[in-house]
């Protein structure tokens, strides 16, 4: 079984009824998890109800994509305590905002902290990665298995980095926070619909999330396939993608 679970979608803070970014990307068993932000640890918890995922990846420290990466170590410590620690993929300042949440215990003992940056094998994935324009350090990733390339951007502005990411992926799950023609400031740190779907055009599949709150995701997908050849999907919490 191959599937991409959407956990969150939301940028920013959840909206009632939704979480913040979280994907659940299951490869024959290994289940690897994408960002744990605001209230996506519920949803994780229907299908992985003791936290028992194989790897977790952290794109950024925003607590919108990494906050219940803390609740995800309360679940291990109490109820998996025996278990060896997961490996936490991450770039620096996500176990420093991890530790200000909950010292005890210490992350670092729940988790196997690795630096996200170094090119690195994670279970069937090799993975690569992409420094992209964001407030603090984000690092967009792509999974690359046999038949299967699943690439991700966490949080990003529009530039040639998100074209390096998308290039040939099955599916390319991509930041899409606003809606509309792109705002006149620069730098940009996040994306329109438009421009998400301008950089995915080396993808085959492209899956919007990030919205802000109160977006109607309908208007996105509409921009996106305006410009996107393939299939335009819009994140929604429980969303099961067959990969």
């Amino acid at each position: 079984m191959r599937t991409l679970t959407v956990l969150g979608s939301c940028g920013a803070w959840p909206e009632p009824g939704r979480a913040c970014a979280g994907f659940l990307l299951d490869y024959d068993g290994f289940r690897l998890v994408l960002d744990l932000g605001y209230a996506a640890l519920p949803e994780l918890l229907k299908h992985c109800p003791e936290g028992d995922v194989d790897a977790v990846i952290v794109t950024h420290q925003h607590p919108d994509h990494c906050v219940d990466v803390s609740a995800l170590a309360r679940v291990r410590y109490y109820l998996a305590r025996e278990a060896p620690p997961i490996p936490l993929y991450c770039p620096p300042g996500v176990l420093d905002v991890l530790r200000a949440l909950e010292p005890h215990p210490d992350p670092a003992t729940v988790f196997d902290v690795r630096d996200l940056g170094e090119a690195q094998e994670i279970g069937p994935f090799r993975l690569e990665t992409a420094v992209t324009p964001h407030y603090v350090t984000n690092l967009g990733v792509r999974l690359i298995a046999p038949d299967l390339t699943v690439a991700y951007t966490g949080d990003s502005g529009p530039g040639p980095e998100v074209a390096t990411l998308a290039k040939g992926a099955d599916l390319f799950i991509t930041d899409a926070t606003l809606q509309g023609p792109s705002p006149a400031t620069t730098p940009r740190y996040v994306m329109t619909a438009t421009e998400a779907a301008q950089g995915a055009a080396g993808a085959k599949r492209l899956l919007l999330t990030h919205f802000w709150p109160g977006s109607d995701r309908a208007v996105s997908v509409a921009e996106a396939s305006e410009v996107f050849d393939g299939e335009v999907i819009a994140a929604e919490e429980g969303l099961v993608l067959s990969l």
